[in-house]
């Protein structure tokens, strides 16, 4: 008798084992398909996977700065930031409904090229949508990549796009993304400008606090701008050597 039950304990430990395996294979697979629709994407606005990557860690950074703060302590936990994480590569997903003379135009855009520009987080909304469609429902995970695509071009003070959303009627997650987005767009190179230094991207940010930026949101990136350069620099694009070169400059 006693032998048969070790025998059902390790066949159970041994079928734990086998469904702790799979789930987190699926938990890789979909963490690589996420990021796979995010490269499409971006690919198409001449970015790279690594901006992704870095605007994930921004997000993750700033959601674990202010977790515990009051006014964010209900909707950030260490799943809700989690999902909100993985999430943020769709943040551009959108884009892919814009016409290539637009996305890689070698110059600033004109103000009617700019406002079909600002249809991509509509599109973005859109596609999720649909994917939620398809699936039945509504998940965790998908609600945070709808809020990001559809609000990260929001400002605070209401003057950004799509809705001219203002405060917290801009879902946290998009609040996150805009600070994110912003400063690895300042920090990267364009056709119309090289990478800004840490120093100027973190002074504009500042500059936006209570206008283009929750301004909570903004005094924790105050607190954790070292480490917004830090990861910048280990994540940077090989054609923006000048963030390293900056970075070297600076530690001299």
């Amino acid at each position: 008798m006693q032998d048969l039950k070790n025998s059902i304990r390790e066949h159970n430990l041994l079928l734990e084992d086998r469904v702790s395996q799979r789930t987190q294979e699926l938990y890789k697979m979909q963490d690589a398909i996420i990021m796979a629709m995010g490269v499409m994407a971006e690919l198409r606005d001449e970015e790279t996977g690594l901006h992704l990557k870095r605007t994930q860690e921004y997000v993750r950074l700033l959601a674990n700065a202010v977790m515990n703060h009051p006014r964010f302590i209900v909707e950030l936990d260490s799943i809700s930031i989690e999902w909100m994480t993985k999430s943020a590569p769709l943040h551009d997903i959108g884009k892919v409904g814009i016409p290539d003379a637009i996305l890689h135009k070698p110059a600033r855009l004109t103000p009617e090229e700019f406002t079909i520009m600002k249809n991509h987080p509509t599109y973005g909304r859109n596609i999720i949508l649909e994917v939620e469609r398809m699936l039945g429902g509504e998940s965790l995970f998908l609600r945070y990549a709808r809020e990001i695509a559809y609000g990260h071009q929001e400002k605070w003070d209401g003057s950004g796009y799509p809705l001219g959303a203002k405060g917290e009627e801009i879902p946290v997650s998009a609040r996150l993304m805009a600070i994110a987005d912003v400063y690895d767009a300042l920090r990267s190179r364009r056709v119309y400008k090289p990478p800004f230094s840490h120093e100027m991207a973190m002074n504009i940010i500042i500059e936006g606090r209570g206008k283009h930026f929750d301004p909570d949101l903004v005094d924790a990136f105050e607190i954790c701008a070292d480490r917004f350069a830090q990861i910048a620099e280990e994540y940077a694009d090989p054609n923006d050597e000048d963030i390293n070169d900056m970075a070297c400059s600076a530690n001299h």
